[in-house]
Formats: C-alpha cells, sequence, structure tokens
C-alpha cells in the first residue's frame, strides 16, 4: 500500500488538472461560500459565519479532494490497465483501491485541518468545541467519499466524463448536506429529506465539532447515516466494480 501510495502521489503532482482541483477548487469554493453565507441568518442553526465557512469547507474539501479526484483516478488506472496488472500480483482488491486513494484521503485530511486553521486564525472563529467529532466526522467521510469514488467510477466509461458522472453527488450533497446551506435553517420537511443524503451525516458531525451543542440523538444519527452510506457503497463496489475497460 505505501508503495502504492507513493506511486499515486508522483501521478497526482505530475497531473495539473488533478492538482489544481485538489488544492486551489476548495479554496475557491469557500469564497464562493462566503458571498452565499453573508446575507443568510445563521442564527437558527447556532454558527456564525466563520463556523459555518469552516463546517462548509470542510465539506468541499471532502467531495473535491477525495471523491472527484479518486472518481477520475480510479477511472484512468482501469482504462490504462493499470489495475488489471496490479491484480495479478500479491495484493488484494482492498489494498490495490486502499493504495490508490491514499495520497488523496491524506490530502484532505491535511486540508481539512487548514481550513480549520485559517478560520481560526484569519477569520477570528473560536477554536472546535468539540475536536474528536470534527476529527471522526473527518475520517469517516473520507472513507465515504472513497467508497462513493470507486462505486462511481463503475458507471464512468472515461475521464472526461467523470465531470458528469460525479455532478450529481456534488450538487446534491452542496444545496441539501449542509455545504452551502445549514440545514437547521430549512423547513423541517426538507430537512427529513435531506437528512438521508450521503453526506449529511457526515456534515452534522462536523458541524457538532465545530459548534458544538448537539444531541447525542443527532449524533447517533448522523453516525448510522454515515456508516450506512459506507456500507451501500462497499456493497455497490464488490458488485460493479470494473477492473479493465470493457469494450
Amino acid at each position: 500500500m505505501g508503495a502504492l501510495g507513493r506511486a499515486e502521489l508522483t501521478l497526482l503532482v505530475r497531473n495539473r488538472t488533478a492538482l489544481f482541483v485538489a488544492l486551489l477548487m476548495p479554496v475557491a469554493m469557500v469564497g464562493a461560500l462566503r458571498g452565499t453565507l453573508g446575507g443568510m441568518d445563521l442564527a437558527g442553526a447556532g454558527l456564525s459565519i466563520a463556523e459555518a465557512l469552516m463546517t462548509g469547507g470542510v465539506g468541499m474539501v471532502l467531495i473535491l479532494v477525495v471523491y472527484l479526484n479518486l472518481t477520475s483516478a480510479f477511472v484512468a488506472r482501469r482504462e490504462e490497465l493499470v489495475l488489471k496488472r496490479l491484480r495479478t500480483g500479491e495484493v488484494s482488491d482492498t489494498e490495490i483501491l486502499a493504495g490508490t486513494a491514499l495520497p488523496a484521503a491524506a490530502l484532505a485530511l491535511a486540508q481539512s485541518a487548514l481550513v480549520v486553521a485559517a478560520g481560526v486564525v484569519l477569520l477570528g472563529a473560536d477554536a472546535p468545541r468539540r475536536p474528536e467529532l470534527l476529527s471522526a466526522g473527518a475520517l469517516l467521510g473520507t472513507v465515504v467519499m472513497t467508497a462513493l469514488a470507486a462505486a462511481t467510477s463503475a458507471i464512468t466509461r472515461t475521464v472526461e466524463s467523470a465531470q458528469i458522472t460525479t455532478l450529481p453527488l456534488f450538487m446534491v450533497s452542496a444545496g441539501g448536506s449542509g455545504l452551502f446551506i445549514p440545514l437547521d435553517v430549512l423547513p423541517d420537511r426538507v430537512v427529513s429529506v435531506c437528512e438521508l443524503l450521503p453526506m449529511t451525516g457526515v456534515m452534522r458531525l462536523v458541524e457538532a465539532g465545530v459548534g458544538g451543542g448537539a444531541d447525542t440523538a443527532r449524533l447517533t444519527g448522523a453516525a448510522i447515516n454515515a456508516l450506512a452510506w459506507t456500507v451501500i457503497s462497499v456493497f455497490a463496489v464488490r458488485r460493479w466494480f470494473r477492473w479493465e475497460p470493457r469494450r
């Protein structure tokens, strides 16, 4: 896994487009998020603008750095027959997928820490009130997004088409999982539907870690949501993941 991770990191550094998405797109999206939150009343969510930016920033990092980047990576390695060749060696299927995901996961966790640090230092936000929940949300989010990226690659024919196949989850998560708009400012009926989305549980944990104040029932529901989507995604990967091109 270490060797695979180093190889993937080298490929990521050489791919300027992927590197741009991983390093600069989250910053640009946080800037857009600030404009959205500026005219919103966040009192109902119990968050300041700085705290909402920190929460949304972590979510953006998980989607852009892990989900979008890894979907393209899995498709590229499949189409180049890299995955097929790796399966002829000693490493297991799980180790191949985990090794491919290792650089993106490490980069996402590092950027999430930088987002939180920037919120405290540059925006004057308070330090996370429940850092253990924030860490759990970031780790669970990395696992969920990795599994969903592998599942999405099964329906993605080319690297270029990954921009289309990943768009639905990005749009749904941005609007309904608390990235751009905190869920607590939405109507209850809308929230009850949004609670079922893949990123909602992760964002609930991140939000609780940043702002505190979440009760045990909400945290339990958030953890169950994240674990359920992990199980669903892993099942989809085991059932439909493609290890070589189908032409």
